[in-house]
């Protein structure tokens, strides 16, 4: 888990409560993304804002796809930082997402796709539309999960036993079918109070018990959310913190 922070981060800037002044280090997070390590290379699930902070943290030597989940600030931010991978790798970089996704990071990273200067050069990415079906990627099948954030269709993404969902409101009852089954699962679900385009923490325990994976566990934690004071979780449910590893 490479950040399990809402768009903000937390600590939230110039706020002084008690999760953003907190010491315990699962209380920091960064903006929303994961690795994966597949067996044929390595994959993010995003381009979060902070991704050269993480890459640096947590050991990204390379970087062989990005799976988008949305166009996002806090999930395409990021991008600009993947330059240096192209460099290591001579190559590069193929980025799946839903067409909407891919659309906002063209207008959004513009320069990157245009003929002109490279000044310190840019990003060298081929971005490629996918439909929510299931294909191959770097050694794994991949099934992508179409769920709902507010109006906003989003993708998940099922790699085999594992899923990651985030930034949800709405789970349809064809993703549902896709999500039966995975052992360990990533939930977006924001804060106890309801929001209008992500999960509360009660709505993911109840979309999470209708899963029924063996693990769950919780992101894009806002600073509502307090790891030294999680609240009722039901067992096999935990709040992710940054740097979790879980091996399948």
């Amino acid at each position: 888990m490479l950040g399990t922070g809402t768009s903000t981060g937390v600590p939230v800037i110039g706020c002084a409560c008690a999760v953003c002044t907190s010491d315990d280090p699962r209380n920091r997070r960064l903006r929303p993304g994961v690795r994966i390590d597949l067996p044929a290379g390595t994959a993010i699930v995003d381009t979060p804002t902070d991704l050269r902070q993480q890459a640096l943290t947590y050991g990204i030597e390379r970087v062989d796809a990005v799976l988008f989940t949305h166009g996002h600030a806090d999930h395409i931010l990021g991008l600009d930082e993947l330059r240096v991978f192209n460099f290591r790798q001579r190559a590069s970089i193929p980025c799946y997402g839903p067409p909407s996704a891919l659309a906002a990071i063209r207008r959004t990273f513009a320069y990157a796709f245009e003929e002109g200067q490279e000044g310190g050069g840019k990003p060298r990415v081929e971005l490629l539309p996918i439909a929510p079906e299931a294909f191959e990627l770097l050694g794994a099948e991949v099934l992508p999960v179409p769920v709902q954030h507010g109006e906003l269709e989003v993708y998940g993404y099922r790699f085999g036993p594992f899923a990651y969902v985030t930034d949800v409101s709405f789970i349809p009852e064809e993703s549902f079918a896709r999500l039966y089954g995975v052992e360990v699962l990533v939930l977006g679900a924001l804060r106890f109070r309801p929001h209008t385009t992500h999960f509360s923490i009660p709505e993911a325990v109840e979309a999470a018990a209708r899963i029924g994976a063996r693990r769950t566990f919780f992101t894009h934690l806002a600073h509502d959310v307090d790891h030294t004071a999680p609240g009722d979780l039901p067992p096999g449910v935990e709040l992710a913190y940054d740097g979790l590893v879980l091996e399948l």
